[in-house]
């Protein structure tokens, strides 16, 4: 289903290369006369810093490598394409540059111009020492190993894109038709070696493979590599184009989720395809309310019926894949309809909704909550599988991973801080497991303070964000609050502190000048403690989420407007 549904995708980008060849960045082009003799070597860099990036031009289809020598047409590293030694050792690098040559031997091109001037120039003994006047680009060539290509002096564009050498290259491709290809139900030669793919986080740089067979336990009937599952030649070179135009770093059809590499097409072009990033990705700079106008969008598209259409029933693919060794696994594969994923995606963010301050941003992206559960604040200390864990989650509709709830739970009582993110996390796992245990029910936690919710959990949260609060109104810049001590106790074993708790408030409130404010916080703890028969011993993760939305619903509702001019009852 996946092979199909990325070859589908394949079939109706016209803009995607045709089979034989590929996308490639190639930093350098070496510039021939027409009698070889190199004249320039330039580079094809383009910005500066972290935006620097060679341009990219359709080449044949790179060779897959292991320990074997292959080389690619026109264009390779220089230890291929000149025989300069980089890193390897110069029999090695010898032979490498004979297997280029040949290759280009092999076009059986005699008459075309252009290809003779790359092969005088690659049969010039004196190769080496016409290089070397480029001096320190030569260098830096020599350094990264970086890829090279070759173009004629006074000419627009590489030697391999000229229309007579790709059509060479197109009539040496097979047209065998031995088997039955599992992907399309039709004949066509089986594809040995799938080429990699590249682009998925934390797998090799040289790529990863999907569809592999390379040891014996992996064989069956003593057939070899791709003949255990046929896959034609045409199917794999369509889905692993696909996938790799996916998975660019340009791709605005990816995004990354903790160590899901995490990328969306449709049956058929529809906006939602480069929409779905805006939801979950961070703003860009220069734009920071880009993904609430997408948000704001797709909320109002459903609401008005945009998506009740007939297109609205296409389907709608989401592939999640993470490294494993030289291979890539898959972590997730959603099928659903357009109309069905933009449900979701709102029933997402309406559960991940809380009360936050004026500064804030009214949508997180899925980086801001993973983050807010990790230590110091570090993507890489996210917990593994995570990330994927939460993106299934939300599109598939399930409840959110009890994993998280543990995160947001265990660092707000590491760090003693209830933080936007992490009460966006824990009103939304809890909201979604009642929902699920309870469908007659639509919610437990509010958006914001709840003051008929008579939970235990929440009405403590409630209590120590007051008891916090007189203490800052009648010791000004305190050093230690309550919440500094005390809060992970109280979230998690109420019993061992509340009772202490309760004696000191009667302290500080003594110490409040403004006898409103007194009688303001004794109504307050009165409201809240009514509801209250004992402090409990142990508070279950569920209800220590509870504890912690009970806070921060509190502490919120003493700062927000109505509270900044406090009553001032004398």
């Amino acid at each position: 289903m996946i092979l199909q549904a990325l070859k589908e995708y394949y079939d109706r980008k016209p803009d995607l290369p045709r089979a034989g060849f590929e996308m490639k960045e190639i930093p350098y082009v070496l510039v021939l006369n027409a009698d070889g003799i190199p004249v320039n070597l330039t580079d094809t860099y383009e910005g500066m810093g972290k935006e620097r990036q060679a341009k990219k031009f359709l080449v044949p289809q790179s060779v897959k490598r292991t320990v074997d020598i292959s080389a690619n047409l026109l264009w390779d590293n220089p230890e291929y394409a000149l025989g300069i030694v980089c890193k390897g050792k110069p029999a090695r690098v010898a032979n490498q540059h004979l297997a280029f040559r040949k290759r280009l031997d092999d076009l059986k091109l005699p008459h075309d111009p252009a290809l003779l001037a790359v092969q005088k120039f690659l049969a010039n003994p004196e190769k080496s020492t016409l290089l070397e006047a480029f001096g320190d680009r030569l260098e830096e060539m020599r350094k990264t190993g970086a890829f090279l290509s070759f173009r004629i002096v006074g000419q627009i564009g590489l030697i391999l894109e000229q229309p007579a050498i790709r059509e060479a290259i197109t009539k040496t491709l097979s047209t065998r038709r031995e088997s039955i290809c599992m992907v399309t139900g039709e004949r066509d030669e089986t594809e040995q070696v799938h080429a990699a793919i590249k682009g998925v986080w934390g797998a090799q740089k040289s790529g990863a493979n999907i569809v592999s067979f390379n040891l014996d336990a992996f064989r069956s009937f003593n057939k070899k590599q791709g003949a255990n599952a046929p896959v034609g030649k045409t199917a794999a070179f369509s889905y692993t184009t696909a996938l790799n135009h996916l998975l660019d770093k340009t791709s605005k059809q990816r995004i990354q989720v903790g160590d899901a590499s995490t990328v969306f097409w449709s049956q058929k072009a529809d906006p939602m395809e480069e929409l779905m990033p805006s939801f979950f990705n961070e703003p860009p700079k220069d734009d920071p309310d880009r993904n609430v106008r997408a948000v704001e969008a797709l909320f109002k598209a459903v609401r008005t019926g945009a998506y009740s259409s007939d297109d609205s029933n296409t389907r709608f693919y989401t592939l999640g894949l993470a490294p494993n060794a030289s291979r890539i696994s898959i972590r997730f594969w959603i099928v659903d309809t357009i109309a069905g994923m933009a449900e979701k995606i709102c029933r997402h963010f309406e559960d991940t909704k809380v009360v936050h301050g004026p500064r804030d941003k009214d949508t997180l992206s899925l980086f801001r909550l993973l983050v807010s559960t990790a230590a110091l604040g570090e993507a890489k200390n996210i917990a593994p599988n995570l990330g994927g864990d939460m993106m299934r989650s939300v599109l598939e509709g399930l409840p959110y991973p009890q994993t998280l709830l543990q995160a947001a739970v265990r660092r707000a009582r590491i760090e003693r801080e209830m933080t936007y993110p992490r009460a966006a996390i824990i009103k939304a796992c809890l909201n979604r497991a009642f929902r699920f245990n309870n469908p007659t029910h639509k919610e437990e936690l509010k958006v914001s303070l709840d003051t008929a919710n008579p939970n235990i959990g929440y009405r403590l949260g409630r209590l120590f964000a007051a008891l916090e609060k007189i203490q800052s109104e009648a010791v000004p810049g305190i050093n230690a609050t309550i919440r500094d001590r005390f809060y992970g106790a109280a979230s998690s074993t109420p019993v061992t502190v509340f009772g202490n708790l309760m004696r000191l408030k009667n302290h500080h409130l003594s110490k409040l000048e403004n006898v409103g404010r007194r009688i303001y916080f004794d109504k307050l703890l009165g409201e809240i403690v009514s509801e209250i028969v004992d402090f409990p011993a142990h508070l279950c993760m569920a209800d220590q989420g509870r504890f912690a939305i009970g806070y921060y619903h509190q502490m919120q509702d003493f700062y927000s407007k109505k509270n900044h001019n406090p009553e001032k009852e004398d």
